[in-house]
């Protein structure tokens, strides 16, 4: 493990994200900030590099900034365990279902209305645009 500080340009880049996203990520308390060395600037070692690419590739599974924060504070955690960090995925896993779900209806919703697009008819007759101002169908 190197100990070489480095700047917050190399964390950026090492974690493929911008500079401030590093600095958010600070204020929201995912990574600490570190102290100015001489010339004013903050120097980075690895360890920090490791935890914003953990949030990063944890926000590309559908994890929240919340939640990671949730599983950064298990993984310090001695008394956690594995199970503790499933039940968190498990949660997002279901939040993504419903959202594949829902966006499942909506494809089949804009399918019909596409299919049902009179074309070449005048605007004032378009089947699209009406369908968007009536009221919605009743459930059961």
């Amino acid at each position: 493990m190197s100990s070489t500080p480095r700047t917050i340009s190399w964390i950026a880049e090492q974690a493929g994200v911008g500079v401030e996203t590093i600095r958010y990520y600070e204020r929201r308390g995912l990574i600490e900030q570190p102290r100015r060395h001489d010339g004013g600037y903050r120097h980075y070692g690895e360890d920090e590099a490791r935890r914003v690419r953990f949030i990063k590739q944890a926000q590309q599974v559908g994890f929240t900034l919340k939640e990671i924060a949730e599983l950064l504070d298990l993984r310090d955690d001695p008394d956690a365990t594995c199970e503790d960090v499933r039940e968190r995925t498990m949660k997002v896993l279901r939040g993504i279902e419903t959202k594949i779900a829902r966006l499942a209806r909506m494809r089949t919703a804009l399918q019909g209305l596409a299919e049902d697009c009179p074309r070449q008819a005048p605007i004032a007759s378009c089947t699209i645009l009406s369908a968007f101002v009536e009221e919605p169908k009743k459930k059961g």
